[in-house]
């Protein structure tokens, strides 16, 4: 059994895969100070409540956030006796080029989204990731990762107006009824929804034009649905994308030792 680990700068997801599908997915939050005994034991613990009893034989690991890897790599070897893969470091091979500027260093989780868009939907792709930073990944006809765009992200985004400004208070996202708000809530639901709407409209255009060719845009993380209720913005969704770019990432590995 596969153990796929995906570390984002907010929360770390864990999921077992069988061979043929996902049998158990598992959200916590991200904190580097977690020890490798402390992640086997809410793992574990989670495993016995759920009556999952399978052997992890393989881990893979991605993480943006670079702290946290030395403890999941120990967690791995002693408590599955296994070396992980981990994306974008040594001993990984990824079945995909990366054409970017030299000396430059791709966030793995981006790197993992390109080979699951690839694989699930060809080339020539964009695909909006919806995380603690909104990221657009721009794949090539060939599958090559060959750059993209940064945009912070929608939460992170709100959290800021309610930090930097003493009057505005903490909302959640949401659909707005109306463009014009008539309270401080709505005012800033509508900034936001609306706002990001144009962004990811406008960046994808963009894109597509300077790109030269049709492309397909794909969404994942758990916003992008809210957001496609205003417009046709994707011409798909998947929120397993970067859990289905680990698998593949392992199996070619796997293929080429």
């Amino acid at each position: 059994m596969l153990l796929a680990i995906d570390c984002g700068n907010t929360n770390t997801v864990f999921s077992i895969w069988d061979g043929e599908q996902f049998i158990a997915t598992w959200r916590t939050s991200t904190e580097w100070q977690r020890t490798a005994d402390q992640y086997y034991v809410w793992l574990s613990t989670l495993m016995h409540f759920q009556k999952i009893d399978v052997e992890i034989t393989e881990v893979i690991i991605s993480s943006t956030v670079p702290r946290v890897v030395f403890n999941l790599r120990v967690f791995a070897d002693r408590y599955f006796h296994t070396r992980p893969l981990v994306v974008g470091k040594d001993g990984c091979i990824l079945p995909v080029d990366v054409r970017v500027d030299e000396g430059t260093a791709v966030g793995p989780d981006r790197l993992v989204n390109t080979v699951a868009g690839y694989n699930l939907f060809g080339g020539d792709l964009i695909v909006v990731d919806f995380g603690t930073a909104t990221t657009f990944d721009v794949v090539d006809g060939d599958g090559a990762y060959i750059g993209g765009v940064i945009a912070p992200g929608v939460n992170l985004s709100l959290e800021a107006l309610h930090q930097a400004a003493a009057a505005l208070p903490h909302v959640d996202i949401t659909k707005p009824q109306r463009v014009i708000g008539t309270n401080t809530v709505a005012c800033m639901q509508s900034g936001v929804f609306w706002g990001y709407i144009g962004l990811i409209k406008e960046i994808c255009a963009r894109i597509k034009t300077e790109h030269g060719r049709e492309m397909k845009v794909i969404s994942t993380g758990g916003l992008a649905p809210l957001f496609q209720q205003a417009d046709a913005l994707f011409d798909e969704f998947n929120d397993d994308l970067t859990m289905h770019g680990l698998v593949v990432i392992n199996e070619h590995n796997r293929k080429n030792i």
